[in-house]
């Protein structure tokens, strides 16, 4: 049996990397690369590995096969690998300003977690176990939010791995909650790289005007897009309807803002489009369970 390596970061001159271990065989990466020069990463890893790799800003790239072949992740998609027939080492050039964080975990482990929905998952059917398989997806607005949880936390040491298990957990499940109608590779909509362009500009309009967003029928005048179109693209493309996500962008907005100490819960609010602070607090309640106050209370 192939000894796990031990994670090898070089050339970081401003940026950090944590490897924590959730269970035998699973372990999660985190990577921030917050210089303005490449950042590379090596790390071993043998072929009972399956690899989810997130990327929440910038770009990374891995290569295979001593540089004979690369594939690029860039911000705002993810990246599943596996092969049981050959080693998929991490051989990985992180961009400069680039946040990148990884799920590995032995197959056998990840076999355990669907023993029973196996089916549901279309490589882990018997016809594909022995084969390699690859995928490349858009991350939805769910995840995005655990993946930052995940980056950005402020907790006892003593509890920080069990938080970290729970959110990976989280993450894994809501990676493979995916309905038949999302399902990118089949949906001719997005075959249409226009239409793609436009949804896209969609869902910026819709970030840079949050505190006071247009409505869907402006949104879709002002792309050029039928209504229809817009509620169909959207939701295949970020997996959630417009004003969903766009909830769900400015909670996490909010949080961050809160963390810095250097706003107050009114000011907050109206940066995100509330006018009053108990409308805030009722949102930002629905989202995160506890209230703003008492969230950054317990972050410090």
């Amino acid at each position: 049996m192939k000894k796990e390596g031990l994670l090898e970061v070089k050339n970081i001159a401003q940026g950090s990397f944590q490897e924590v271990l959730i269970d035998d065989g699973f372990f999660v990466l985190k990577l921030q690369n917050d210089e303005s020069s490449i950042q590379k990463v090596t790390r071993e890893i043998d072929s009972s590995f399956i690899q989810f790799h997130f990327c929440l800003k910038g770009n990374a790239k891995f290569i295979f096969n001593d540089g004979r072949y690369a594939l690029e992740v860039s911000e705002e998609n993810s990246l599943l690998l596996y092969n049981t027939q050959v080693d998929l080492p991490l051989n990985l050039e992180l961009s400069e300003k680039s946040w990148l964080v990884s799920v590995v975990m032995t197959i056998r482990k990840f076999h355990s977690l669907f023993s029973s929905e196996a089916d549901y998952i279309p490589f882990l059917s018997a016809d594909n176990k022995e084969k390699k398989y690859y995928s490349q997806e858009k991350v939805s607005p769910a995840i995005a939010v655990i993946l930052s949880q995940l980056i950005n936390y402020n907790l006892h040491p003593s509890i920080k791995t069990l938080y970290i298990k729970g959110k990976v957990y989280e993450l894994i499940a809501l990676y493979f909650n995916k309905s038949d109608d999302a399902d990118i590779e089949q949906c001719p909509f997005l075959v249409d790289e226009d239409n793609v362009r436009r949804i896209r500009q969609a869902k910026e309009i819709m970030i840079s005007r949050m505190a006071e967003p247009p409505t869907l029928a402006e949104l879709s005048e002002e792309i050029g897009l039928s209504l229809k179109k817009l509620k169909e693209g959207f939701k295949q493309i970020y997996g959630d309807s417009v004003y969903s996500f766009l909830f769900d962008y400015k909670m996490e907005f909010a949080r961050k803002m809160l963390e810095t100490g250097q706003h107050n819960v009114n000011e907050v609010g109206l940066r995100v489009g509330y006018s009053t602070a108990s409308h805030f607090i009722s949102a930002f309640k629905k989202k995160y369970g506890t209230t703003p106050k008492k969230y950054v209370m317990s972050s410090n």
